[in-house]
This record gives structure tokens, sequence and C-alpha cells, in this order.
């Protein structure tokens, strides 16, 4: 079972953290061969890939300029559609 995700909570947090626009860091891990669902995400942006000692899973860390915590939202919830998905 996922926990709910508390959209108000992570949004007052990210407000708090500093002022829009400014450079976020999305981290995520997926199974091997799902780091192309999250390229697709961000498809002009670039993506770094480090594979797993197990080689089971791939993280992911793309860095991008944010206009609004309602938009870094809006991608961690299109992100969690990912099977297997872990957002860090």
């Amino acid at each position: 079972m996922q926990n709910k995700f508390d959209k108000e909570s992570f949004r007052e947090k990210l407000e708090a953290n500093g002022q829009f626009p400014m450079l976020y860091m999305f981290k995520f891990i997926v199974p091997n061969g799902r780091e192309h669902e999250i390229g697709a995400i961000f498809p002009k942006n670039e993506m770094v890939l480090k594979p797993s000692s197990g080689g089971k899973y791939i993280s992911t860390t793309i860095q991008i300029m944010m206009e609004s915590a309602d938009q870094i939202i809006e991608i961690y919830e299109q992100a969690s559609t990912i099977e297997g998905v872990i957002s860090l």
C-alpha cells in the first residue's frame, strides 16, 4: 500500500526552502529498463543514470529550473504513475 502524498505540506516545504524560479534536483530509482519513462517526463533535460550494484535498478538524477512548487509537485505526480518508481 502506497502512502498518501501530502501535497500541501510538501508545497509549504518547497516554498519555505527558497524563492522561485529555482534549480531543483529530481532523483528517482526505477527498475532497469524503465529509465526511458523518467526521461519522457524531462525530454529536453540531461539525465544522469547510475545502475545499482546488482543491476536491477537505475538511479536517475535531473536538475531543472522550476517556476513554482506546483510545477515540482506535478512532475512527482507524473513520475508516480511509473511502475516500481521510488521518488527521493
